[in-house]
């Protein structure tokens, strides 16, 4: 069944797999210049578990030794699958019991929703060191120019979410997944704000109640553990980071009511999360059992019909696509510089998992039809300008690095040469972008 499965997948590249038996067969092209990929499979029945089930299988024979790499990276065989999958298929895979699937696995209630950010997030804070920017952003970042950094183009990717938001003196910010807790410093710093930063993670929330209080923001940054549910408002603006995955379409309209009923009159929201652009479909098995349960990435599709529903006006709309892609050819290069560290942490097939979740993640946005969408949503029609020039100019008139204690001193991204050392910055600070970083 695999061999077939495998004759008609592989156009492109070359494939060649030695079976358990000893065995080994060739797919796909044997041009010079090809990519060229080898594996071994042992176990007798890892070919029949890959070809029934290959969306759970793959990465579990991965993690087991049972797929074995003989030639090239996880990266090239995974990036030759992902190339000829997508040459492969018509179209977006349709399945008929997706909804109760769906319906099944997003059933986030708040317990489930504390016992599923625990299961990913309250890791231990140094692994995550171990391949994040030093401000700790686990989310896509935002590549103005092809070459920046990481830590560059994360602290872009805050200063073009803050350009959103509008920010002025006095308003009250709910940051809706703070994480680490950097977006909420940062915002405090370039705008006399009072910032509110939920989370569901214990290990999150004391790194970002640490980071406050060394930052001497802590009269006007507070982090709590808490639902966005069960939020008390109003507040003037609402950000939402690389949370809105682990809502599950069951729970859209009650999170776009909530943000409504929280908005002032004349307040703004700004949402950004992974998307697709295929269509409706369902969590990966895989990533569903090990990395994310209870998450799913949207079609926008499924999320636009709530958000009418919820009387917020749409005001903007911007797809991001490869960018987190680079974030995660970026972060996996930094997970593997580290790799031996992570051993000790968590052991080999730890490692074996999460090799594999950076991987098949970065495909997913070459190759899979992901993307990033970021939503600004107002409560009323007259929330923001009426043309988008305002985007840009506060981010041309600032330099993204602000001076605040950082989640890992360890980083070891080049600096931008643009800052000149270590220096305080008042609240509202703004010092000149470097013109080649301008988005425009």
């Amino acid at each position: 069944m695999l061999d077939a499965t495998l004759k008609r997948l592989i156009r492109s590249g070359s494939l060649r797999v030695t079976w358990p038996n000893g065995r080994t067969t060739r797919y796909g092209e044997e041009a010079v210049g090809a990519s060229q990929v080898a594996l071994r499979l042992r176990g007798a029945t890892t070919p029949v578990k890959l070809a029934l089930h290959p969306d759970l299988y793959l990465g579990e024979a991965f993690m087991e030794g049972h797929l074995c790499l003989e030639q090239g990276t996880l990266r090239d065989l995974m990036d030759l699958l992902a190339r000829n999958f997508r040459a492969w298929q018509d179209g977006p895979i349709r399945s008929a019991a997706r909804p109760i699937v769906n319906w099944l696995t997003q059933r986030n209630s708040r317990r489930l929703s504390r016992r599923n950010v625990a299961h990913h997030y309250d890791l231990s804070n140094d692994l995550y060191r171990l391949f994040l920017d030093r401000d700790l952003q686990y989310s896509c970042a935002y590549f103005t120019r092809p070459d920046l950094d990481l830590d560059t183009a994360q602290e872009t990717k805050k200063r073009h979410l803050a350009a959103k938001l509008r920010l002025a003196p006095g308003q009250r910010v709910l940051d809706i997944g703070c994480g680490w807790g950097g977006l909420a410093l940062t915002l405090a710093q370039l705008e006399d704000v009072e910032v509110l930063g939920i989370t569901l993670s214990r290990e999150q929330l004391d790194v970002a109640r640490r980071r406050a209080n060394d930052a001497g923001l802590a009269d006007r940054v507070r982090f709590e553990l808490i639902d966005f549910r069960d939020v008390e408002g109003p507040f003037d603006r609402i950000v939402s980071v690389g949370m809105f995955e682990h809502v599950g379409v069951p729970h859209y309209a009650q999170f776009f009511d909530r943000i409504r009923t929280l908005l002032t009159p004349s307040g703004i929201a700004v949402l950004h999360a992974i998307g697709r652009m295929h269509g409706p479909s369902t969590t990966s098995h895989w990533i569903q059992k090990y990395i994310f349960p209870g998450g799913y990435i949207p079609a926008l599709s499924e999320v636009l019909p709530h958000i009418e529903y919820s009387g917020l006006w749409l005001t903007d709309l911007e797809i991001l696509r490869l960018h987190y892609a680079n974030t995660l050819r970026l972060w996996r290069e930094r997970f593997l510089h580290h790799r031996d560290e992570a051993r000790t942490l968590y052991g080999e097939r730890f490692c074996r998992m999460w090799e594999f979740y950076l991987v098949t993640s970065e495909m997913s946005f070459r190759h899979g039809g992901f993307m990033v969408f970021q939503m600004q949503l107002c409560a009323e029609v007259s929330g923001v300008p009426l043309t988008r020039d305002y985007l840009l100019d506060p981010e041309c008139a600032a330099e993204p690095f602000l001076d605040f204690p950082r989640g890992d001193e360890r980083s070891e991204a080049p600096v931008s040469p643009v800052v000149g050392g270590p220096s305080r910055l008042p609240a509202g600070a703004i010092i000149p972008f470097p013109a080649t970083a301008c988005p425009r």
